[in-house]
């Protein structure tokens, strides 16, 4: 546990696994690239429980390359909390892992989760499952 300016920062690890993945083009571009629209639903394992529903806008290159913007919304627990919140991702994915950092939408929690702030980090091989890493504070 780290401190911050208001409090304390708590640092939260958690297992995100698809459990569905609709992914529509929506452009084609010249050279082989595409932009593509991802709605996206996870069970959450580890320090939260639940589940989690993202949407992504992808835009591809010709080599399989691409970045990723989007909001996801989170469901369940985190530490024996219950709520909801918002997660801003932006990533990169190389052809074999997404990468990317998060930021809680400030003014998105409910429940027991209301004021949460924080950032973070994912990490998400080729496969199922996500690890992600979140440095948050309950205000």
């Amino acid at each position: 546990m780290r401190k911050s300016y208001n409090g304390q920062m708590t640092t939260a690890t958690m297992t995100l696994t698809v459990q569905g993945w609709d992914e529509d083009t929506y452009e084609e571009r010249d050279g082989g690239g595409k932009l593509t629209l991802a709605d996206v639903t996870q069970g959450i394992t580890g320090d939260g429980e639940g589940t989690a529903r993202a949407r992504w806008i992808m835009a591809y290159t010709a080599s399989d390359r691409a970045e990723y913007v989007g909001l996801q919304t989170v469901t369940g627990s985190l530490v024996g909390r219950s709520g909801s919140f918002v997660l801003r991702t932006a990533g990169t994915f190389d052809g074999s892992k997404a990468e990317g950092e998060l930021t809680v939408v400030e003014g998105s929690g409910t429940g027991e989760l209301a004021g949460i702030s924080g950032t973070g980090s994912f990490s998400a091989p080729m496969g199922s499952e996500a690890e992600l890493t979140l440095d948050y504070e309950l205000g």
